[in-house]
């Protein structure tokens, strides 16, 4: 009788569970990029050629997105060897003793029908604290979307406190990134409007 009993509600509540499932999108890398750009008096703006981010929705609330990017910081290209690698330095990324700048989402927050602002916790030089990537969706309800946004930080924060000789290099990184997301499978996300 209980097992009976068990199945039966087991077999109510899994079609609901099912449901409340999310859907499952991939990023497209090659239609996608991780930039940066730091205010200076020579240039210093690349990004990095080797990276992979996530995508995941819990639940059909858009709100409930975790988002997870890891970037290889040897991997930054500023189109200067000497740029390159005075920024995989000890000084800057220290690439050689913590090799990823990794961003994972903790809470997302819908700003306007196309707008989020993504808080998480940025870690980079082994330094973790808590940053926000605002950003903005196109394609919303097709199944193929861009998503665009930037973060800014100091460097300063993360122990990036060196310069480089003869250039004048401000504090704050602006990070950009722009990330092609195609659904896989799964039901249509729910927005706010």
């Amino acid at each position: 009788m209980r097992l009976t009993v068990f199945c039966l509600l087991a077999s109510a509540l899994l079609p609901s569970l099912a449901q409340a499932q999310g859907p499952i999108f991939t990023i497209t890398a090659e239609e996608s990029d991780v930039k940066f750009f730091v205010k200076a008096s020579v240039a210093i703006d690349g990004k990095f050629n080797k990276w992979e981010a996530t995508l995941t929705f819990p639940s059909t609330d858009v709100t409930s997105a975790v988002l997870n990017i890891k970037i290889y910081a040897d991997s930054v290209n500023t189109g200067s060897g000497m740029k390159d690698n005075k920024l995989k330095s000890k000084d800057f990324f220290n690439a050689s003793e913590d090799p990823y700048i990794t961003f994972d989402s903790t809470k997302v927050v819908q700003t306007s029908p196309d707008t989020f602002d993504v808080q998480g916790t940025f870690t980079i030089r082994g330094v973790s604290k808590p940053e926000t990537l605002s950003l903005a969706l196109t394609g919303k309800g097709t199944g193929e979307g861009s998503i665009k946004g930037t973060m800014a930080f100091d460097r300063k924060d993360y122990g990036m406190n060196k310069g480089i000789p003869f250039v004048k290099i401000g504090d704050r990184v602006e990070v950009s990134v722009a990330l092609k997301a195609h659904k896989v499978s799964g039901p249509p996300l729910v927005y706010k409007e």
